[in-house]
């Protein structure tokens, strides 16, 4: 049963990636990137992996990256195999951390220059968080590191105004005992999240690591001051176990 620990929760997975994975990831962006030049999938791009229901895909993406980012959500195959075949590596150590996650959703690729990040947000469960499947948590591992700046941060609150409540029958629909769910629309487009208290913890992993980061858990990026910050970025699901 999915606890709500899991979905607060922060971890690392260190020398998630070698350094010739490290290596051949960066190359095969390279060859993505090369032959269009990054604005293709940064100026010039019109859609955005986050959505925020009533606001257009700009606006969603003014909300969360108000400076621009480079996206690219279909990397190509050998990359998602490089990635996929670490996390079942990491199977282990995701096990006893967040023991309900049963798959990795397919990478996305962003890259952020100087001035831009990615605001505050919770990813949530899901959009119906009583429905299969369910986000665990996101996943994130830089493969190049920025010169100044572009450290991921996590947010944590006591504030009860995040919370809409405790889940329904939360042991019949797969939650464990006094599991709680995040409100809808935790992000920069909400005044009551821009206005809830909240303490930042920064964090510059490793190339190579991944941080794990719950999906009811504000988190989010610093500015870049100097360089490009490269990284994959994934979301950790569970299923529905037999006969649940």
């Amino acid at each position: 049963m999915i606890h709500i620990a899991e979905t607060v929760g922060i971890g690392s997975v260190e020398n998630f990636l070698s350094a010739s994975e490290l290596a051949q990831l960066a190359n095969l962006m390279n060859d993505v990137l090369a032959p269009v030049g990054a604005d293709r999938f940064g100026e010039g791009r019109r859609a955005s992996i986050h959505e925020i229901p009533g606001h257009s895909p700009e606006q969603a993406m003014a909300v969360y990256e108000p400076a621009g980012r480079v996206e690219i959500p279909s990397i190509p195959e050998t990359a998602e195999k490089i990635l996929n075949d670490a996390f079942d590596r990491a199977r282990p150590a995701l096990a006893r951390v967040m023991p309900s996650i049963a798959l990795c959703r397919p990478w996305t690729y962003v890259e952020y220059g100087v001035g831009q990040h990615i605001t505050s947000h919770l990813d949530g469960i899901a959009p119906d968080p009583l429905a299969w499947p369910r986000q665990i948590a996101g996943i994130s591992v830089v493969i190049a590191e920025a010169e100044g700046g572009g450290e991921f941060c996590v947010e944590t609150t006591s504030s009860h105004r995040l919370w809409s409540g405790e889940a329904p029958d939360a042991a019949a629909s797969g939650y464990a005992p006094g599991m709680w769910l995040a409100h809808d629309g935790a992000d920069n487009s909400a005044p009551w999240f821009l206005q809830m208290p909240r303490t930042r913890w920064n964090v510059s992993p490793a190339p190579g690591t991944a941080l794990l980061y719950g999906s009811q858990l504000a988190h989010g990026t610093r500015p870049v001051t100097a360089g490009r910050v490269a990284k994959f970025i994934s979301w950790l699901i569970a299923e529905p176990t037999p006969g649940g």
